[in-house]
């Protein structure tokens, strides 16, 4: 999925599916933005440590953003045993932030969402990640309730977007 700049015209980045010899991009672009707002906890190493074998193994999918062959951007879907996937571990270099890059990769969420079937999409984050929770509300996520278990201490907003039956 090629961006365009602001003319229009097609920058030289893509969004394209997670491989194996992503696993050390994905580790450090979610380390940087986790580090800088939060502590990164123990449910962070576990799943940045091995992205293939608890994401994609276990029936989920990850996006990467690359510009001139240097990763930007990421974003993970975590399938939930109710038939929805978890919005997870979505970052972008904070150089491009507000580039539109983070709803694409949002919007490529969806998207793969839809093509798997997914009930809906769930995601966790923080109330002081004002951005963020206004990219979430614009791309059709709602507030909901806490969950029963919650993984991450950062988590205070919780968010869905159903899809429809």
């Amino acid at each position: 999925m090629p961006l365009h700049d602001l003319t229009g015209a097609p920058a030289s980045m893509e969004i394209v599916e997670f491989e194996p010899c992503h696993a050390e991009a994905f580790k450090i672009l979610n380390e940087a933005w986790i580090s800088k707002y939060f502590a990164i906890e123990a449910k962070d190493r576990e799943v940045l440590g091995d992205p293939q074998g608890k994401i994609v193994v276990a029936g989920g999918r990850i996006f990467m953003a690359f510009k001139d062959g240097e990763a930007v951007g990421c974003v993970a879907l975590i399938p939930m045993e109710d038939g929805g996937y978890e919005v997870a571990k979505m970052t972008v270099l904070e150089t491009l932030r507000g580039s539109g890059l983070g709803r694409m990769l949002m919007q490529r969420c969806i998207d793969a969402g839809a093509e798997m079937g997914a009930r809906r999409l769930y995601l966790e984050t923080n109330s002081s990640l004002a951005p963020a929770l206004g990219l979430y509300r614009a791309m059709g996520f709602t507030d909901i309730g806490p969950p029963a278990r919650n993984d991450y201490a950062r988590g205070d907003t919780w968010m869905e977007r159903v899809y429809p039956a």
